[in-house]
């Protein structure tokens, strides 16, 4: 559904969690006809869909030139004409340029972020915007009108990787967005949470944000 509709989400989780393993599945999803731009430091993301467009980071020489930073790759991207803008990890302050892009008309983008929770996502990226000199209040209303969706993914004691919520985003009375559960794993499996009905809403509606 967030592929098929367009939604813009992060994959959330911990180290060795699975999330750009998930991530180059979902993006295998993508309609065969658009173009999928990729931002990465490394080139990690191996989807199975016949037009991706890699774009890599570039440390300086010994002469201190040629640097190419994540941020950098991210405005070039845009030039590509993406159909899904996607940075493998983000980390820095291209949370600034990646929301900039999914606030101009930048539908289904997404990429991948470490956070303890799907909770913690939204105080994960306010730190790294913060980092780049983007405040608080700022940063929050980019990310109510950019991000629709977290899937978070842990990784169990024996080693099993998995889904264990997908959430969405909303904004509290002091206009700072938080996430609501959606889907949530319980002891049968996937259940519907609170969200379910915003979820099938911004499905139902092609995107939006909260």
């Amino acid at each position: 559904m967030c592929i098929r509709d367009r939604l813009s989400f992060v994959i959330s989780g911990g180290t060795g969690s699975g999330k750009t393993t998930l991530l180059s599945t979902l993006l295998g999803l993508v309609a065969p006809d658009e173009r999928i731009v990729l931002a990465e430091d490394s080139a990690e993301l191996r989807p199975d869909h016949p037009h991706v467009v890699r774009l890599e980071t570039r440390p300086a020489n010994q002469e201190g030139t040629g640097l190419v930073t994540l941020r950098d790759l991210v405005r070039q991207a845009l030039r590509m004409r993406p159909d899904r803008l996607v940075v493998g990890e983000v980390r820095g302050p291209e949370v600034m340029d990646l929301l900039a892009a999914l606030n101009t008309g930048h539908e289904g983008g997404c990429g991948t972020v470490h956070a303890n929770a799907a909770a913690d996502v939204p105080a994960r990226l306010e730190a790294l915007a913060s980092a780049a000199g983007l405040d608080r209040a700022a940063l929050h209303s980019q990310l109510a009108a950019a991000l629709s969706v977290v899937i978070h993914l842990v990784r169990e004691h024996g080693g099993r990787r998995r889904v264990a919520e997908v959430h969405v985003l909303d904004r509290d009375r002091a206009g700072l967005v938080t996430t609501v559960p959606a889907v949530v794993w319980g002891a049968d499996g996937f259940e519907r949470a609170p969200g379910w009905e915003h979820l099938a809403a911004l499905c139902e509606r092609g995107g939006g944000a909260a």
